[in-house]
C-alpha cells in the first residue's frame, strides 16, 4: 500500500525549519507561484536525498550552497542519481543569492521554460539537465 513516508516527512519538516538567509530569501520569490507560475515545493524527498526545492512540472531541482560545497563529492553523487532518474539540478552560491537575485530568477525561469537546456559549470552556477534516455538505453 502507497502512502506518506512519516520519517521522511519529518525528516522534510525538521529541514524546513532551518533554511539560512539565501534559502529564506529564494523561497520568497518561489513559493505561491510567484516565478512564473510554477509551482516549487521545499524539500522534497528524491529517493534517498532531499532538494532543497523542487518544481515537478519541470522535473527541476534547485539547490543554494555554501562554500562547504565547492568540489563535494557527496553532492557529485547526490546530482548524478538525481539527473539519472529524470531531475535536472541547478546549483547557485548563497551569495549569488543574496547578492544578485533577479539573475538566479533569471536563470531559474529559463530552465523551467526550456531556453537552458545544455550543462553550466561555472564557479557560481552549476546545471546538470536530467539524462533523457533514448530507445535503447538501458
Amino acid at each position: 500500500m502507497r502512502g506518506p513516508d512519516k520519517d521522511k516527512t519529518e525528516r522534510a519538516r525538521s529541514l524546513r525549519k532551518v533554511e539560512n538567509n539565501a534559502e529564506e530569501t529564494l523561497w520568497f520569490e518561489l513559493r505561491a507561484r510567484r516565478l512564473n507560475g510554477f509551482k516549487f515545493v521545499r524539500q522534497l524527498p528524491i529517493g534517498p536525498y532531499f532538494a532543497d526545492f523542487a518544481c515537478r512540472q519541470a522535473s527541476l531541482v534547485v539547490e543554494v550552497d555554501g562554500s562547504q560545497h565547492a568540489d563535494s563529492v557527496h553532492d557529485a553523487r547526490r546530482d548524478a542519481y538525481m539527473v539519472t532518474n529524470g531531475w535536472s539540478v541547478v546549483r547557485f552560491w548563497n551569495g549569488c543569492v543574496l547578492q544578485d537575485r533577479e539573475r538566479v530568477l533569471g536563470t531559474i525561469v529559463e530552465i523551467v521554460e526550456g531556453r537552458l537546456v545544455q550543462e553550466v559549470r561555472s564557479f557560481d552556477l552549476t546545471f546538470v539537465p536530467a539524462r533523457r534516455l533514448i530507445d535503447g538505453d538501458q
